[in-house]
């Protein structure tokens, strides 16, 4: 999960706002594939079980997909490094068209199972690929406001998933979950290859593959052998015993193979901080509890209520509700106060009453009472969540920022693998028997019990024993999650409170946070994404522009300061500007512009030779000076990290140098006198 510097051979060239807004429309689509599908199966499983059967293996449905993202969010940052972001994100986009197709036709379970970790692939390329994408090509001083879109896509399409799910099964069919993709990624990967500029990183990243397919291997045999156990085959069979004999020597084998390396996936000294370890355990608790339980909630609604899809994902709503609700409070109160502590102990508590309560719903619980558990469930998640990642970047040094916020992701990310199988083993070992003895009863055959419309045309004497077999079991799941949560509880009591960076508070109201968003595991963008959250927080009028430049020594106004960043930018692609280009890339007339290159050119700043800009050496020392004033106002805005190492601090150093470099060439000078005429 470690990236290579940021650097890049050149700088993309200048982009027009409205080539940054379809830009960014074409990476939202992306986001938007990749989130939304973690969940939108959820209400349609009950519908596949009924077609293609294996009810044993539903869960696999949902974990194969967050397995197979898991690790290809790990290698899609250093591919993106090695190949160019831009063919990345395409590349991702064509795997997730192909596990999309495949899914859609599937005519067995295997194959469908297979098809969704295709699209996982796929899924995981998008997502990081799409936060790398928003760096290179959106200027600094805007990023926050677009990074806040993303993050409310991510987080919205997240849970609205089952919804969504649950109309195309009812309207079309199961099979429109999958297809509805192949059009959206085909023009989203049309548009990319038109409107995106190719970057590629500068500097050769590291790859650790060995230390990616050991986890990938330990992780696959685990829940495999938690999945297979009881159903496939016995506990004590030679084939569960050797699948987790293989994950724990290839979890051995990870833990010394991170100890070498010399970029590991996921550096193991990260544990010796006790914010990053108790977050990490935190994040893979919560990531359990809420895709577990969203995914056999529609199953309970539809075999026990005998609701529609459509109606079952509309029904889990209370619980999105009360997420999103605590999620956002609790960030507003975190970014105004600064403590955090308090709301993961808070959080697991409510959300170990919510999963209690829910345990106890059957046939017989009222709307209104399972909309009430539901929701408490909702609000503890919601509390738990949303701090975990802000609490980590905020305590370790800089040089580990973008390793241990994409290690809390993978831990959520993995933790809603594991709860998924969790549920779905616990589930199927007592509908087994539960369904066999209901069927018996009820002399009806096993098609019918698996097929939720068909089960509620039955005459009640013939449906109720198999329904409260459905009931019996999803309760039985439940009440054993619970100690899962109360184990949350203790562990979060553990957590150490350090004082926010306002970096930090500037991102714990963002929605992508809370959702934990996969972001670019490069610890310049991820300081650069924090940076631009401080910049959207004291809007533009509190950056005091001119007042740095005067501090520095230098004379420009910022006009002109914008006016020789124009030209440093173009000389750097082509060795000389014009203000035909300048005034094209901002999508300007060039009358508009001119006066300030000719004020520029009469102060001794700017040489025009014929049509062509070039920088004097005065106007290259005050464009050093600019930079200057950037870097220390840049210094002023982030100097509670506590930088003790000076290996650290000057890799911080050269960051906040490079930040201060973009800021300059991202002057807004522009904006203003486009308002003034």
């Amino acid at each position: 999960m470690t990236g290579a510097s940021a650097t890049v051979d050149a700088p993309p060239p200048p982009l027009s706002r409205a080539r940054i807004d379809i830009i960014f429309g074409t990476v939202v689509l992306g986001m938007l594939m990749a989130a939304l599908d973690q969940t939108i199966v959820s209400t349609a499983l009950p519908t596949i079980v009924a077609d293609l059967g294996g009810a044993g293996h539903m869960a696999w449905v949902v974990t194969s997909y967050l397995v197979a993202e898991a690790i290809a969010t790990a290698l899609a940052g250093k591919f993106g490094d090695l190949f160019g972001r831009k063919l990345i994100f395409q590349l991702s986009g064509l795997i997730f068209i192909l596990g999309s197709v495949v899914a859609g036709m599937a005519h067995g379970m295997t194959l469908l199972i297979f098809a969704r970790a295709v699209q996982g692939v796929g899924a995981g390329g998008l997502m990081v690929t799409a936060m790398a994408l928003i760096a290179d090509v959106i200027p600094l001083r805007e990023r926050g406001k677009y990074q806040g879109a993303l993050g409310a896509v991510f987080g919205v399409t997240t849970v609205i998933g089952p919804t969504l799910g649950g109309l195309f099964t009812d309207h079309l069919s199961w099979r429109w979950c999958f297809y509805v993709n192949v059009p959206i990624a085909i023009v989203m990967i049309a548009v990319a290859a038109r409107t995106i500029p190719s970057v590629r990183s500068a500097l050769k990243p590291v790859v650790d593959y060995l230390g990616i397919a050991l986890i990938a291997v330990a992780v696959t045999c685990l829940i495999l052998g938690l999945e297979w156990g009881g159903q496939e085959y016995a506990w004590g069979s030679g084939t569960i015993i050797g699948l987790f004999a293989v994950s724990a020597v290839a979890f051995a084998a990870f833990v010394a193979v991170e100890f070498r390396v010399e970029e590991p996936m996921l550096p193991m000294h990260l544990f010796r901080s006790n914010v990053f370890t108790v977050c990490s355990i935190l994040s893979f608790i919560v990531g359990f509890a809420m895709l577990g339980a969203m995914t056999y909630l529609p199953a309970f609604l539809q075999y026990v209520r005998g609701v529609s899809a459509t109606a079952s994902g509309l029904w889990t709503l209370p619980l999105v509700v009360g997420l999103f609700f605590t999620s956002i409070l609790s960030g507003t109160i975190v970014g105004k106060t600064g403590r955090y502590k308090m709301f993961p102990i808070m959080g697991t508590a409510v959300m170990a009453v919510g999963l209690f309560l829910m345990s106890t719903m059957d046939a017989s619980t009222s709307f209104w009472i399972q909309s009430l558990f539901m929701l408490v469930l909702g609000l503890g998640i919601g509390l738990s969540m949303q701090v975990l990642t802000i609490a980590v970047q905020n305590s370790v040094p800089y040089s580990d920022l973008g390793t241990a916020t994409s290690g809390v992701t993978f831990f959520r990310t993995i933790g809603s693998a594991f709860g998924t199988t969790i549920f779905g083993t616990l589930y199927s070992n007592q509908i087994k028997p539960n369904l066999t003895a209901a069927l018996m009863e009820a002399r009806v055959p096993p098609e019918v019990a698996q097929d939720p419309q068909k089960l509620h045309r039955l005459p009640d004497a013939q449906a109720a024993p198999i329904i409260n077999a459905y009931a019996d079991s999803i309760q039985y799941v439940f009440r054993w999650v619970v100690p899962v949560a109360v184990l949350g509880f203790v562990v979060a009591w553990f957590l150490k409170e350090v004082p926010l960076r306002d970096s930090a508070r500037a991102e714990a109201t963002d929605v992508g946070e809370q959702f934990a968003m996969p972001g670019s595991p490069d610890r310049e963008v991820r300081l650069e994404r924090s940076v631009a959250r401080v910049l959207r927080k004291l809007r533009d009028k509190a950056i005091p522009e001119t007042g740095v430049l005067a501090a520095v020594g230098s004379s420009l106004g910022r006009d002109e300061a914008w006016a020789l960043a124009q030209v440093r930018v173009y000389s750097k692609l082509r060795g000389h500007a014009t203000v035909a280009d300048v005034a094209r890339t901002n999508f300007v007339p060039p009358e508009l512009i001119d006066p300030v290159f000719a004020k520029a050119e009469r102060d001794g700043l700017v040489l025009r030779t014929g049509d062509e800009l070039t920088l004097t050496d005065r106007g290259i020392a005050e464009v050093d000076r600019v930079r200057i004033a950037w870097k220390r106002w840049l210094e002023t805005q982030l100097d509670d990290w506590d930088l003790t190492d000076p290996a650290d601090r000057a890799l911080l150093d050269q960051a906040i140098d490079h930040i201060a470099t973009k800021l300059l060439d991202e002057s807004d000078y522009l904006d203003e006198a486009a308002a003034r005429a």
